[in-house]
């Protein structure tokens, strides 16, 4: 019997153009990110690169302002960071109380009832912070609650939740808190340790300016013991923190789990070492007054924000999409004769806002001219 073969495809390489990015992730990659992802894999069980990784997880320690132990990048996407923190320290029949005020605070109820756990919601007006009084009510009302979750940047919406309070509260009602910082890792102030946060985890690709791929987590003393203490399995083998522990702890020996994405953690090391650079307080502080910017020619353009302006994320920024404008139109019009990218509303705000972001090596100068003068040409 003839074997036949399937030509082989003629396809160019893959050349894009240099994007602007400001849209809700990713974010404009710094230079020397990029070209520490080009350098020569080594083996992930290499001495050298085990070296790197402790170094990696240090400065993960400083962007998170913690000592957790357990502080490390999971390889894949801010999701499965998400999905990490729940399925580590869920088992079925927990009760955790989850505020959504947005698009993420429902994949938190959606993870929380995937893990056999009860999910006691806690609802906002999109667009509005979560509110501190709803949550002690909920918390008083469901006294078997283990666990509270929040998103503390809702990227949907571009809402600034008050972690410092709500973690508080959560030690006030002995629950552990499941904290996302997606959006608000490097971009806006987080203290884990000083907050109390049980669970946290982030993504690569917004305010650390690196490759997307990569999700920054950390847990505490008290959600290890946690871990530790399951009467039942981790529901994901290659999430389960209790296997990935060895590999990331100290020591020269490591113990094998999963082949590490050498490459991306090359960029994440780079892009860390830069905020270091930076400092912590200074890349808030450029984050904040990037807004200042970009919020004065918005105004000037009669756009109108979505998020009052004590509870505005800087790096997300949320405006309504003016009467008769056509949404699809307008985006696709940046991307072709600007090379920008702004991105459209999600959920309930879709068709109605774009959010632009500020994030990282995005929150320059010279990226909001272009967005505001784009804009203004596109809408005259």
């Amino acid at each position: 019997m003839l074997q036949t073969m399937l030509p082989a495809p003629k396809i160019d390489a893959f050349l894009p153009p240099r994007r602007i990015l400001m849209g809700p992730g990713p974010s404009d990659v710094h230079p020397q990110v990029l070209a520490a992802q080009a350098r020569p894999t080594v083996g992930h069980l290499d001495p050298l690169f085990i070296g790197m990784m402790d170094e990696l997880k240090q400065l993960l320690q400083y962007a998170f302002q913690t000592k957790n132990d357990m502080t490390l990048a999971v390889s894949a996407p801010g999701s499965a960071g998400m999905e990490t923190c729940f399925v580590n320290l869920l088992e079925p029949g927990d009760t955790v109380v989850v505020c959504r005020n947005g698009v993420f605070g429902e994949r938190m109820r959606q993870n929380v009832e995937r893990c056999g756990a009860t999910a006691i919601t806690v609802d906002n007006v999109w667009g509005e912070p979560v509110d501190p009084t709803a949550v002690e009510a909920a918390l008083k009302a469901n006294p078997q609650a283990k666990y509270l979750a929040f998103v503390h940047a809702e990227t949907s919406t571009g809402a600034l939740s008050d972690a410092k309070t709500l973690c508080a509260l959560a030690q006030q009602y002995d629950c552990l808190s499941i904290v996302d910082a997606v959006t608000s890792l490097g971009g806006v102030e987080l203290r884990v340790d000083d907050w109390g946060i049980d669970a946290i985890y982030s993504g690569s690709q917004k305010c650390l300016s690196c490759v997307p791929g990569l999700s920054p987590v950390s847990f505490s003393p008290k959600a290890v013991e946690r871990i530790k203490a399951r009467t039942r399995p981790v529901q994901s083998w290659f999430l389960d923190q209790s296997l990935v522990m060895s590999y990331w702890s100290g020591g020269a020996k490591r113990s094998y789990h999963h082949t590490a994405p050498v490459n991306a953690l090359y960029a994440l090391h780079e892009s860390l070492r830069l905020l270091a650079g930076e400092g912590l307080e200074q890349s808030w502080q450029r984050h904040k007054q990037m807004h200042e910017l970009l919020k004065q020619g918005l105004t000037n353009l009669g756009l109108e924000f979505v998020v009052a302006e004590p509870y505005r994320l800087p790096q997300l920024n949320s405006v309504y999409i003016p009467q008769g404008v056509d949404d699809a139109a307008v985006r696709k019009q940046l991307l072709a004769q600007y090379n920008l990218e702004i991105g459209a509303g999600l959920g309930e705000l879709a068709g109605k806002t774009w959010r632009i972001g500020l994030m990282g090596y995005a929150a320059r100068r010279e990226n909001i001219a272009l967005c505001i003068k784009a804009l203004e040409d596109i809408l005259a």
